[in-house]
């Protein structure tokens, strides 16, 4: 995985590819489409056994709770009876700083498609979503993790490798 950043490309998003805000109804879709997601990722640190699936439980509580907040959005694209595709989009508040003079960060997480969707224009349709609800928040930076296959769409966006290294660790 490598961490990008981008100053927020100007694109619009794709007329298209109709995408919207999830809503309630859409929490099971979306802890399936986040399963498919670590299904595709190496490694323990992602795919950890130990965990069983008492997480999609509590990714559906935690999913409800957020779907009522302003710091959260999660966009989606319908597919024919089931989500195509999601995105994760958050804003955090930080402390201000020259690279970031309000203090906000953002971060997306958890944009994946649905296999029998691929191809289509989904994800980058996600992505200027929102990156267009980062910029109306005024939010300088925006950060994600890339998977290989996702790389080269995140780079025509406009985002670049991190400068710093990107470390993690278990407390």
């Amino acid at each position: 995985m490598t961490q990008h950043i981008a100053r927020h490309p100007a694109p619009r998003t794709d007329p298209h590819t109709p995408v919207r805000p999830a809503g309630e109804h859409d929490i099971a879709e979306l802890v399936r489409l986040r399963a498919l997601l670590f299904e595709t990722l190496d490694g323990d640190f992602f795919t950890a056994s130990s965990t069983g699936d008492d997480w999609r439980h509590s990714l559906a509580t935690v999913l409800k709770e957020q779907l009522a907040t302003d710091t959260v959005r999660i966009l989606v694209v319908d597919g024919v009876d089931s989500l195509a595709a999601c995105g994760f989009g958050f804003v955090e508040q930080r402390l201000p700083g020259p690279n970031r003079p309000n203090g906000l960060s953002g971060h997306v997480t958890g944009v994946v498609t649905d296999p029998a969707f691929r191809r289509r224009g989904h994800s980058r349709a996600i992505m200027r979503g929102l990156l267009d609800w980062f910029r109306e928040r005024e939010v300088p930076r925006v950060d994600l993790y890339a998977s290989h296959d996702g790389e080269p769409l995140y780079r025509a966006l406009g985002f670049v490798p991190h400068p710093d290294p990107a470390l993690c660790g278990r407390p």
